[in-house]
């Protein structure tokens, strides 16, 4: 395994990595008879002895990766932890991927459905592992605004002083980051200018003891190149809107060319499903190889990826893409 530091100088250029296998750990789905979909997606055996077991895997409103990445040495990341402690150690044990193996923990932002499990992960990590996320992510209470005037507040899943306190190397990512030597790049905060990515509109928080409009600047994406292939680009939720973060992943690493595109795309609910076809128009133009919507992304856009786009990958927990 390769020590994983951060660099976040804009003259280093991301390094080209051989290989990248990304676990799905957390998800919203889970079916246990879907096929192999070679040579990118390979589903975990329904039992690997002569009885099917009485357990299984758990899926939940929620996403985490295991993300391997094979150059000059092997940089094993975590990237999110779910929601819940009970899904992600469930699975974490089945598909034997332990805590003491990670090099690092990326959070892509504060909500919840990305941050619950982390306390039960860093349980079984090594002593000063190191967590990246952008500094707002800690900033608390936030809230959604229901239509009847109601506030939800978010759960506090995130506090830097009891990440300290269990040993963590909290490092703080507002910038564009380069970890694994090189071989992976953390977006930091995503610029947006695409006209129909308008974010959540019913979110606030209160920053210095003043109320305002919540625009989840915390969310970021993790970028891995591959040799003779290009960018992978793996969003959580992409609050920043999907094309916004592969505009910006682009124009950080100076390449255009996107091999694969991986997690949440949130156009789920009324209020996204506007911009579910802008945005498969603008995912037409990429030549995308490997296309695989996770969590947020929602089932109407989900099955329209599916009809039109020979590159799709259906998610479900335990399957491990190859690329």
């Amino acid at each position: 395994m390769g020590e994983v530091k951060a660099d976040s100088r804009r003259d280093e250029k991301i390094k080209a990595a051989d290989k990248v296998e990304i676990v799905i750990l957390v998800d919203n789905y889970i079916d246990l008879l879907l096929p192999d979909q070679l040579p990118f997606a390979i589903r975990p055996p329904l039992s690997t002895g002569a009885d099917i077991p009485k357990g299984t895997f758990l899926a939940e409103h929620g996403l985490s990766l295991f993300i391997n990445i094979y150059a000059d040495k092997n940089y094993r990341i975590l990237f999110d932890t779910g929601y819940t402690e009970v899904c992600i150690k469930n699975n974490m044990q089945r598909l034997k991927v332990k805590e003491e193996d990670l090099d690092a923990i990326v959070i892509s932002h504060f909500h919840m459905d990305h941050t619950g499990g982390l306390k039960e992960v860093l349980k079984g990590c090594k002593d000063k592992i190191p967590i990246f996320v952008h500094p707002d992510a800690f900033i608390y209470p936030r809230y959604m605004q229901l239509p009847d005037k109601r506030k939800l507040i978010f759960p506090k899943t995130l506090v830097k002083e009891e990440l300290i306190e269990m040993g963590v190397d909290v490092v703080e990512t507002k910038e564009p980051t380069l970890i694994c030597n090189g071989f992976a790049l953390i977006t930091g905060e995503i610029e947006r200018s695409c006209p129909f990515e308008k974010g959540m509109p019913n979110l606030v928080l209160e920053r210095d003891g003043r109320i305002e409009k919540d625009l989840i600047l915390d969310d970021q994406a993790l970028v891995v190149l591959i040799k003779e292939k290009g960018l992978v680009v793996i969003s959580g939720c992409a609050h920043s809107g999907i094309i916004n973060t592969i505009s910006y992943a682009k124009k950080i690493t100076g390449i255009d060319s996107i091999y694969a595109v991986l997690g949440g795309f949130h156009l789920s609910g009324h209020i996204f499903e506007p911009a579910i076809e802008p945005t498969l128009s603008e995912l037409k133009k990429m030549d995308i190889e490997v296309l695989v919507p996770m969590h947020c992304t929602g089932w109407k856009a989900i099955k329209r990826m599916s009809e039109l786009f020979s590159s799709f990958i259906l998610s479900s927990v335990g399957t491990k893409i190859v690329l």
